[in-house]
């Protein structure tokens, strides 16, 4: 059997960082994507229910909406 020079080993080693490098990227890039897609989701149910507020004149319900909008906001970071 034949075995693997220096060269050839760090090589494959290099590789094998950059391939491990290459996953994590690609693995946050996901999170992220997911992440964003459900603070949409979230506040876009926010606005409906706050329209909805709107519409039949609750004050109280329009602030407490409101608020979780906010707090969304701030835990997402946007």
């Amino acid at each position: 059997m034949k075995e693997k020079s220096y060269a050839e080993l760090m090589k494959a080693s290099a590789m094998k960082r950059k391939r491990k490098k290459e996953a994590f990227v690609l693995d946050l890039y996901v999170d992220m994507v997911i992440s964003d897609a459900i603070l949409n989701r979230k506040l876009q149910a926010v606005k409906v229910k706050l329209d909805e507020a709107l519409d039949s004149k609750n004050k109280k319900m329009f602030i407490t909406l409101s608020n979780e909008y906010i707090q969304l906001q701030k835990e997402y970071g946007s």
